[in-house]
């Protein structure tokens, strides 16, 4: 079994089908400099970490995750930069003279050849995904090389370089120490899993911090002096009026790193010691939209969900506070929805990630282009399936409820808390309860918690208070987990986010109890009689599980 086609060991494993490898061979004809690994990836049949972990066991060599794999500094050196970018491979680990080497091509003798020679070493290949070879080379060669380029643009401010006038050629600008540092703030952060950075300045200092898993992380320090012209860097590729610095201004740029393409938005806002600049780094559609299998649902909220997205027409909405991973449910549901057989059109402020097959129109103020008005325009031109990024105002709401009673699918956010909250917010907005009550298919309240470290995570038991709060019997204590922090997860106890869903069904029962303007603490009685687990039970089962935190819990989930 080992020695058949690569191909052939997809379709003996399941991954693929006959017609699939038909597919992935006539492109692999028309592009012969394409791997077959590379092809079969983008056309979405398997995942890259299925395709790679195929490839190992078929070529006999061992799989690693280089995410879980901590690489030294000193060892992943011992191949040079420009030969690990030119080949995509990484040192991994040393013993005696064999030098272990991550790779997406483990049979290519004459690039083992060449890192023998280089090196030194007999070079042992293990298998690895493309993606992570290449995250991995930019981490590891990058770090250190931030505080060395901000002790260069240190330099330049206080030799005044910065003051006279120079040579503005591309080469010189790409090199200058400023541009340097303004572009690797942004890469290090993406490296990091950083959603947001901050660019604070103080009086003698400007301090930059980024948001990794919700928390904010200080990543570095750099002199006062070097503020303005890092707040300008950003303010010239982003499109503001460098020369304004007494209102705030919102700008956009695009940068690409370890070959995903970054879509960056920046905030600018005058604060007393200087420019304040908030940096939001979203991947674009280059990152594939999620499916709704991975949107971390328990089985039986992901059966409520699937139900509501098989409804023809009517109102769905996604609810919780800013961050809590809304936007992803939403593109999940219409990657879900988007058939060649129906029209799928946004409204976005702004478009945050390309979808295949879907109509997506940005929001522009200034031009007059408002969500009001672009759904106005949307529902002339025949839509199936309408998705408002959000209900901001009576206008919007009462059109997209009347778009859902004329036979639409309409999809949307909103800011509350929970699910049962949203209903009495539309009709706080001006919708008429019995217009919610006959649109209505379902509320997704959600909100994200962060996942304990499994390297450094502690055991004990729960106190009677916690059990309390937990929903369980208070005198039987139960296993639970604290977060303490090691190197893998840079102290902070937790690595990565998964969501909690709170979903509400609009039965007949819960329609004709909105029609009459019940309050939300009746809707979310009979909610929870109709079967809707709220989002503190959802988080007590993460920490019983030993996923999450009873801290994560009171934050997620506390109420006076």
């Amino acid at each position: 079994m080992k020695n058949v086609p690569i191909g052939q060991y997809l379709i003996e494993k399941g991954l693929i089908t006959e017609e699939q490898l038909q597919d992935v061979l006539a492109k692999k004809k028309e592009d012969k400099n394409k791997l077959f690994g590379e092809i079969v990836v983008d056309l979405g049949y398997v995942s890259d970490i299925e395709f790679a972990k195929c490839l190992a066991d078929r070529l006999n060599v061992q799989f690693i995750d280089l995410a879980e794999t901590e690489l030294k500094a000193d060892i992943v050196n011992k191949i040079p930069e420009a030969v690990a970018k030119k080949y995509n491979l990484i040192a991994v680990s040393l013993m005696g003279k064999r030098l272990t080497v991550a790779t997406n091509d483990p049979v290519n003798f004459y690039v083992f050849e060449d890192i023998r020679v280089i090196t030194g070493c007999t070079p042992v290949p293990v298998m690895a995904t493309k993606a992570a070879i290449t995250k991995a080379i930019g981490k590891m060669y990058s770090e250190g090389n931030m505080s060395t380029v901000a002790e260069e643009v240190k330099k330049e401010m206080e030799s005044g370089d910065g003051e006279e006038e120079i040579d503005f050629s591309a080469d010189r600008i790409e090199n200058a120490p400023v541009v340097k540092l303004a572009t690797q703030i942004v890469e290090n952060s993406f490296r990091m899993d950083a959603t947001d950075i901050h660019i604070e300045p103080f009086k003698n200092y400007t301090q930059i911090r980024v948001r990794v898993n919700g928390d904010l992380v200080k990543l570095m320090e750099v002199s006062s002096n070097v503020h303005n012209s890092l707040v300008t860097r950003y303010k010239i590729i982003s499109g503001m009026n460098i020369a304004e610095k007494r209102i705030p201004q919102d700008g956009r740029f695009s940068q690409d790193v370890d070959g995903v393409h970054l879509d960056v938005r920046v905030s600018n806002l005058p604060v007393v010691h200087g420019e304040k600049v908030v940096i939001r780094i979203l991947a674009t559609g280059d990152v594939g939209v999620r499916k709704i299998t991975d949107l971390g649902m328990n089985d039986y909220n992901y059966k409520m969900f699937e139900s509501c997205l098989k409804v023809p027409q009517g109102v769905l909405l996604v609810t919780g506070p800013t961050g809590s991973g809304k936007t992803t449910t939403l593109y999940a549901a219409l990657g879900e929805l988007a058939k060649p057989n129906v029209n799928v059109i946004t409204v976005e402020d702004p478009v945050e990630k390309a979808i295949e097959g879907v109509n997506q129109c940005q929001v522009n103020a200034k031009a007059g282009m408002t969500f009001a008005a672009a759904l106005r325009s949307i529902l002339r031109q025949d839509p199936d399936i309408v998705m408002i990024g959000e209900m901001r105002d009576q206008e919007t709401s009462e059109i997209a409820i009347r778009a859902a009673i004329t036979g639409h699918l309409v999809l949307s956010t909103l800011h509350t808390n929970d699910a049962a909250s949203t209903i009495t917010r539309l009709v706080d907005m001006g919708v008429a309860p019995y217009m919610v009550a006959t649109s209505l298919i379902g509320v997704v309240a959600q909100r994200l918690v962060k996942k304990l470290c499994p390297a450094c995570k502690k055991k004990r038991l729960s106190t009677p208070e916690e059990n309390e709060l937990m929903g369980i019997d208070k005198n039987v204590p139960i296993e639970v987990y604290d977060a303490v922090g090691c190197k893998e997860c840079s102290d902070t106890g937790y690595r990565g986010r998964t969501a909690i869903h709170e979903i509400l069904l609009a039965t007949n029962e819960m329609s004709s109890i909105i029609a009459k303007g019940a309050k939300s603490d009746e809707i979310a009685e009979l909610a929870r009689k109709q079967g809707t687990k709220l989002l503190r039970d959802n988080v007590s089962d993460l920490v019983q599980q030993g996923v999450s935190t009873m801290d994560e819990l009171v934050r997620v989930s506390y109420a006076v």
